[in-house]
């Protein structure tokens, strides 16, 4: 199942544009929870430049995306963000080739590399060392909206069938 990837940079056109921005923003997750290819979301500020925000979203397919552009929601946040509120908006599209697994465990140092499917991230990450059994930190879903994260169910994975979403584990 191929996976698809879109980012975004966005400058405020003002400290108070960006302070209401956050109150729309908010509430985005009951939103993008409702979708079934919605896999992941997440904002934040970049560390060199206080007025530069990223976004990043999975997706099981571009169609989703598209699904999520059609949204009431999103098109209504989106028209307001364009009246004066967001000065610039960078985005890039990708599609996913390959997802890895990088972990050293700090209680007995075993090494973990292993490829895996985006579509079951949240599955993965909490996932204990298979050495000694350390449960590593997972990001959990962030009232904010600022985190958002949702697994697709195996089969819709395995089989290519319409994605149905499945809640994240903790």
């Amino acid at each position: 199942m191929p996976i698809y990837l879109s980012m975004q940079r966005v400058r405020f056109s003002s400290p108070d544009a960006y302070e209401k921005f956050k109150v729309v923003f908010g509430d985005t997750r009951h939103h993008l929870m409702k979708l079934p290819g919605f896999l992941h979301l997440t904002w934040w500020e970049h560390p060199d430049d206080p007025t530069w925000f990223n976004e990043c979203s999975f997706w099981a397919s571009k169609e989703a995306l598209y699904d999520w552009h059609m949204d009431t929601y999103h098109k209504h946040a989106k028209a307001w963000a364009a009246n004066g509120a967001i000065m610039e908006d960078i985005i890039t599209n990708f599609e996913l080739v390959g997802t890895r697994l990088l972990r050293i465990c700090p209680c007995c140092n075993e090494l973990q590399d292993k490829a895996y499917e985006l579509a079951q991230e949240q599955a993965v990450l909490a996932e204990q060392c298979p050495k000694c059994g350390f449960h590593f930190p997972v990001l959990g879903e962030q009232p904010s909206s600022f985190a958002v994260f949702k697994d697709l169910s195996p089969d819709a994975v395995n089989n290519g069938a319409a994605p149905q979403s499945v809640p994240a584990a903790r």
